[in-house]
């Protein structure tokens, strides 16, 4: 589960935004996100497939991902402010839940400040 801004959650599902970035990436392999959105809506809302992960210099990782960013330029390169590399999960297949789900209701987690693994299968609605 990732917890993701909800500009940028609103991206992901409407197809505009095609890579998720992140500065650290996950230790065990993972193929599907449930996207927790943060503050004010503090739901998770749907999930989607992870096709790939790009490792790269932040330079580069810009030019190979900018036309389906989802972020301006600037809002890229603050994020990975003091980092040379940087992570972007190529996003496949989305999919929104028809209802929101609680994190201590559905999961029984906290939000998580980046990521938390979770036991599959999840509830999916």
């Amino acid at each position: 589960m990732l917890s993701i801004r909800p500009e940028y959650a609103a991206r992901i599902f409407s197809g505009e935004k095609r890579f998720e970035f992140r500065r650290t990436t996950f230790k065990r392999p993972v193929d599907t996100v449930a996207v927790y959105v943060t503050a004010p809506v503090m739901r998770v809302v749907g999930e989607f497939d992870v096709e790939d992960i790009l490792h790269m210099s932040v330079r580069r990782l810009w030019d190979h991902t900018r036309d389906h960013a989802g972020i301006d330029r600037r809002s890229f390169m603050n994020y990975f402010e003091g980092r040379s590399k940087g992570y972007a999960l190529s996003i496949g297949q989305v999919r929104r839940y028809k209802k929101a789900l609680f994190l201590d209701e559905h999961f029984g987690v906290k939000p998580p400040q980046s990521f938390i693994y979770l036991t599959e299968p999840w509830p999916l609605t």
